[in-house]
Order: C-alpha cells, then structure tokens, then sequence
C-alpha cells in the first residue's frame, strides 16, 4: 500500500477537522458523536498499522514503506520506520482507542477535548516515522501543545502551574536540540536522516572558553540533543515536572504522558546519539548509567513516601525510565532490546496503572491512599486487576516488566557491574512501593463509610483493561513478538556504533 505511513499519520487529524467543522452544539448527542467519531477514528488507525506490522521484514535492518516528497523551501517530507521505530507506532495506535474509551465520562467541552488527543496521536506518530531533521523537530515540539491544553484546561486544580512547568521543561531543552539541529546541516549539508546516520561528525577535541572537549563536534551535539531527550524521559534531575503534570492531568492524560510521550526521549537517545555521536555517546555512557540508577534508587525511595496514588506511579515512571537509559547506553544487544522492550512494557504497565487509579477516584474524587483500604471486599475484578499490574510494575516473572528488566541489567553487568548492582536494590524498593501501594488500597477491613457503596468495575472499564491484561502477560511468556522485530535493527546499529568507535580511535591514533 503505497503512502500507508501517512495515512497512519493523518487518519487522526482528519477526524479532529471532521470534529472540528461539522459537530454543533455541546448537547448529550454532539458529545456522544465526538466520542465515537474519535473512538472510530483511532481504531481505524491501529487497523491500518497492523498492515504495516504485518509487512515488515525485521530482517530488512533499513527503513522500510520509505515516503518521501519535496515539502518546504527544499526541504522533504520523508517518512519510514525500522526495527526500531515500529513497535512504537503500533504502541501508539494500540493504546489512543483505550484513552478515548477511557474518557467516556467526560461532560466538559468533549469535542474539543477529543480533538486534542486526536492531534496528538498524529503528532506522537509523526516523531517516530520522520526521517528528516525538520520533520522531526515540527513533530516533536508541537506535541506539546495539545497535551499543554489537556493538563491545562482538563486537569486538576492546580492545572495552570502543571501545564506551564511541562511545557517551560520540554520546550528550554528541546531549543539547544534545534541549535544541534542547525550545526548538523551546516557540517553534512542535509537534514536526511538515513544519510546523518552514515555521515561522520568530527570528534577531534576542540578547545571552547578555555575548556578543552573531548570528542569535539560530537560531545557538544550529543549534549544538546541531551537536554531535550533527558527531560523527555525524563532523568533525575530533570525529572521534577513530572509528577506535577500527572497529579494534574486527566486520566487519559495521564496515559498518553506515561505510556507514549516519555517513550520519545528514548527512540531519540536511539535514533540520534548513539548512532549519530558515538564517540561522545562512549565518553558520556558512564555519566549518563550513573544519573540512571541514581534516578532508579532515588525516585523509588521517594515513591515510597507519597501520599497521593498518581505521584507514587509517576516516580515510579521515572524509576522505570532509569532502566532504560541505562540498558540504552550499556551500548550491547542485550541492554538496547531490554530497553526498547521495557518501553514497549512500560507503556502498557504505566498506562494501566493510571487508569487504575482512574477507576477508583471517577467512584471517589480523591487520589489518597488514606481514603482507601479493604476495596477487595467490593470490587474483586479491580483488586485481581490491579494486582496484575503491581505484579508487572514489580517485575513478577511472567509478566512482561520482569524481561525488560533483566535484559536491561545484563546489559548494564557486562558494561559496569557495580551500575548492575545498585540498578537491581531498586527492583527491591520498586517492590516495596507497590506492593506496599496495593495493601493499603486493597487489602484489609472495609471500614470508611464512604466505601461501603463503591461499585466494581463496569463492562466499559473492563474492556479497556482486557487488551492491556493479555498484551503484559503474552509479552511476559512470548518476549520474542518484540525481540525478533528489534534485534536485527538493534544489531545493526550496534555494529555501526563499534565500527565508529574503531575508526575513531585509529584516526587519533594516527594523529598523535
């Protein structure tokens, strides 16, 4: 199917036009018509991508369905994906039909609400097919506006502060991305990705205010693409906007932020520094393992005194994403598909989890621990349900939390053994949260008036859970649906990276 990536693309931001130019009114039937009109729009997308999965060659390690088509001031529009690139787009699509349904109580300014999520999932598809620097950058930096109107206008009360914190945080370290951006055109002459991937930025060392660099051109590119992915992810200490915008955001929002949005910073350490800079991303790879386990101890023990059910689950989102950079940048085949498939895992274990919460504080309108206690006694489907995905956080054997995990510390023990050894005391404290979160919930007499009357689950909400239940426990039996698609990629970019790394250490060799 000829331009399928686009229609991918774009399947979404037609519906939000067909809502925004024709739907009326604010009225019980106008809201329930951009309700299905979205719902039907993003189910249709994730059709279309089962296409494209069911096409890919994972033995094929180049980009594939490649569209590409002069656009602006020379510039192209090239679109395609790799080995890489393809779990996340069908992530995407799998998840945007469950946050729609999830959004089904929503009363107010529906339409509009249901055309910021379509916007944004067009958005969020776009970033991980662009293969041209511009293309990428457009993408990237405008998600943030619609998920900036959906904390602010959608979320608690508290919003204003939220939305602004997120969007100030990605915005300040994705502007020195663009200068990088600008550097790399100026030294290879084109914004084409596929051909950046090849193209040998200098490393020589380089002498800035005094200073002198190691790795020259690269280390200071590597830095600035950086500050944009690592608050993106985000990494301790650029972490702090986080649970301030999950606290705030709606539900749904809270999904897409968790399971989708963080994920962008980790296909771009993928996409860009390793492969681009490689022998900054070999200078930097201890620091950058070091800020990972300090944010996988770190956030875990913070996680441990919260109050409040959302703030818990976002630290341990940042915990969880410390596995990743780490895995990424142990720079081995082991440690990269650990970590792609801990981002694949975290998003249906994070995305869960939040909609867990969800369930309870739609019944109760509080996210406290405190208000809770003994809900197993009247809601038995929610407890076997949330336990699930406590056991998934935790990384029970069998689910898919554990395989992201161990590949990620094998990856870190045959780079740095001590990283691998404080990496696994956070498995510990991740245990201790959760399990510690789902007593006090769960567990228990059903003493608090206020929860006598609370009822279970209803088929909506069920339905929402079932794909995300079967995919964490399939992904936990089943690892190679995800490892056999990345490993050729992740092999070849491994190769590369080596390769880099080899003739840059025999130019400097030659030149001493």
């Amino acid at each position: 199917m000829d331009n399928v990536l686009s229609i991918i693309t774009f399947i979404p931001l037609i519906a939000a036009v067909i809502l925004a130019a024709l739907l009326r009114g604010d009225d019980a039937a106008a809201q329930r018509n951009a309700k299905w009109l979205a719902l039907v729009a993003t189910t249709a997308t994730f059709l279309v991508s089962l296409f494209v999965y069911a096409e890919f060659d994972p033995a094929d390690t180049g980009f594939q369905f490649v569209e590409e088509r002069d656009w602006l001031l020379g510039l192209s529009y090239k679109m395609g994906v790799d080995g890489i690139s393809v779990l996340f787009v069908l992530l995407t699509t799998f998840l945007m039909p469950l946050v729609i349904a999830s959004a089904w109580n929503v009363t107010e300014r529906v339409k509009e609400y249901m055309i910021a999520f379509l916007v944004l999932e067009t958005l969020m598809l776009g970033v991980f097919m662009a293969l041209d620097l511009v293309l990428f950058y457009l993408f990237f930096e405008a998600g943030l506006i619609p998920m900036f109107l959906i904390i602010g206008i959608w979320g608690g009360k508290n919003r204003i502060y939220a939305a602004f914190k997120f969007f100030l945080y990605t915005l300040l370290g994705s502007v020195l991305m663009l200068v990088a951006m600008i550097a790399m055109w100026m030294d290879a002459g084109t914004t084409d990705i596929p051909t950046l991937l090849t193209h040998e930025f200098s490393s020589g060392p380089i002498t800035l205010l005094g200073w002198q660099i190691a790795g020259g051109l690269q280390t200071l590119m590597f830095l600035a693409f950086f500050a944009s992915f690592a608050v993106k992810m985000p990494m301790w200490p650029v972490h702090t906007w986080l649970p301030d915008a999950h606290v705030q955001a709606p539900t749904a929002g809270s999904v897409v932020l968790a399971a989708i949005l963080l994920k962008m910073g980790g296909y771009g350490f993928l996409r860009f520094s390793l492969p681009m800079f490689p022998v900054a991303s070999d200078l930097l790879a201890d620091f950058v393992m070091w800020l990972s386990v300090i944010a996988i101890v770190y956030t875990s023990l913070v996680a441990m005194m919260q109050d409040d059910m959302k703030k818990l689950i976002a630290y341990s989102s940042v915990a969880h994403m410390g596995f990743v950079t780490m895995g990424i940048f142990a720079a081995n085949q082991q440690g990269i598909d650990g970590a792609i498939f801990q981002m694949i895992s975290h998003g249906f274990v994070s995305g869960a989890l939040f909609l867990i919460v969800g369930v309870i504080y739609d019944r109760m309108h509080t996210r406290d621990i405190d208000a809770y206690g003994g809900l197993v006694n009247r809601m038995p489907a929610y407890a076997l349900v949330f336990m699930l995905f406590t056991m998934a956080n935790v990384g029970l054997p069998g689910t898919s939390g554990f395989v992201g995990e161990f590949l990620t510390m094998m990856g870190a023990f045959q780079a740095n053994t001590w990283i691998a050894f404080v990496a696994a005391t956070g498995v510990i404290f991740s245990a201790a949260y959760a399990l510690w979160l789902y007593r006090r919930v769960v567990f228990g007499d059903l003493i608090k008036e206020s929860l006598k009357s609370i009822t279970d689950m209803t088929p909506r909400e069920r339905w929402i859970f079932a794909p995300l239940v079967a995919m964490t426990l399939l992904l936990g039996v089943y690892p190679s649906l995800i490892l056999d698609v990345t490993g050729p990629s992740v092999s070849a970019l491994i190769s590369g990276y080596e390769t880099a790394l080899l003739e840059a250490g025999d130019v400097q060799l030659a030149g001493n």
